[in-house]
């Protein structure tokens, strides 16, 4: 192979990939703005400057796209809760979110976690495992106190804490706390991460409540 051709060959290559990332960036830009009714070929198309043809050719459909999609947003999720964990920080999800990346990761999950498809519920699924996962190690850390029931306790931290993301725009409503903003600002921010941070650090109850709480078996 001449080496004129080989060089060709690198730079489509690369031009390639460098495409194949900027449709997905752009398909969760989309689908952040917009939902995820909305993540079609031609409005990725448009979004991210290429063909729709383009956009199948890459991701071979559109459920492969929104699959990457999902697992992109994940990974990015699951790499800050790990940092996190190691340093003694809150476990609450949304406080991981602001100023990870350029991906509008908050939007994303806001506008996906309403949907009752196969991928949602994967997604929500491996943020459990993660949660667990974290739990366990910050309890190895000492930094996690024990739990009778630890994959219940990371189902309920992790859906709660999606749960401020479904109601966004009543958080934005009652506290004025803008968790899509990107990122936004400190002291609004603090405004969320302050009670969830008393909640989980010192507790809610000033002694054990006068009910009978099932335990675990």
């Amino acid at each position: 192979m001449s080496h004129p051709v080989q060089m060709f060959n690198i730079l489509n290559m690369c031009s390639d990939l460098t495409r194949r990332a900027r449709i997905l960036q752009s398909a969760i830009a989309l689908v952040a703005r917009s939902g995820r009714p909305a993540l079609t070929a031609r409005a990725v198309a448009a979004e991210a400057g290429v063909s729709p043809a383009s956009v199948i050719h890459h991701y071979e459909s559109m459920a492969g796209l929104l699959r990457a999609c999902d697992v992109t947003v994940t990974g990015h999720i699951r790499a800050e809760k790990m940092r996190a964990t190691s340093e003694g920080m809150d476990l609450d999800l949304m406080g991981s979110l602001t100023g990870l990346s350029d991906l509008p990761l908050a939007g994303y999950l806001a506008a996906s976690l309403g949907s009752d498809s196969q991928a949602v519920a994967d997604l929500v699924d491996e943020l459990v495992t993660d949660a667990l996962a974290n739990l366990t190690e910050g309890e190895r850390n000492g930094v996690i106190r024990p739990s009778i029931d630890a994959r219940a306790r990371a189902v309920v931290l992790t859906l709660t804490s999606l749960g401020a993301l479904v109601m966004h725009r009543h958080l934005n409503r009652l506290l004025d706390i803008d968790l899509l903003a990107s990122p936004p600002e400190p002291e609004e921010l603090a405004r969320y991460v302050r009670p969830v941070w008393e909640t989980y650090e010192h507790g809610l109850f000033t002694d054990t409540p006068n009910v009978d709480i099932p335990q675990h078996e």
